[in-house]
C-alpha cells in the first residue's frame, strides 16, 4: 500500500510530510521514499507530522533507521508538528530521546540547520 508524502524544500533542508496513517501496510513504501533521499545525498531532513493521524512501530522503525543513517553521514533528522497522541507514543517509547522533536516546522528547520 502506498502512502502520500508531500515534499518541500527550505534551503538545504528537505521537508517530508506523510499523510494519514503510517503502519505496517505502508511503512516499506515510506522507508523507500525517505532512504532514497538519504542515499541520494540529503543530509538535513525534517519530517512534518502535521497531517499524520497514526504511526505504528513499523513506521517508527523507519525513522530510527533514517536517524542512524543520517547521524553516521553527519546529517540530521528532526520531527515536528506531532499530534498529542503521537507525541505521547514517542515519549513513552523513548524515541524522543533519540530523535529531536519540535512543536513547529519553523523550530524544526532552525534545529536542522
Amino acid at each position: 500500500m502506498e502512502i502520500q508524502v508531500t515534499e518541500d524544500r527550505a534551503g538545504e533542508v528537505l521537508v517530508l510530510s506523510p499523510v494519514g496513517r503510517l503502519d505496517s501496510a505502508n511503512a516499506t513504501a515510506f522507508e523507500a521514499v525517505v532512504m532514497n533521499h538519504v542515499r541520494g545525498g540529503e543530509r538535513r531532513l525534517v519530517i512534518d507530522f502535521g497531517s499524520l493521524d497514526f504511526i505504528s512501530s513499523s513506521g517508527m522503525r523507519v525513522l530510527l533507521i533514517a536517524a542512524k543513517t543520517l547521524r553516521t553521514n553527519k546529517g540530521t533528522l528532526v520531527l515536528c508538528s506531532m499530534k498529542d497522541h503521537i507525541a505521547e507514543v514517542f515519549q513513552i517509547s523513548g524515541f524522543s530521546q533519540i530523535i529531536p522533536i519540535k512543536d513547529s516546522r519553523a523550530e524544526a528547520l532552525a534545529a536542522s540547520a
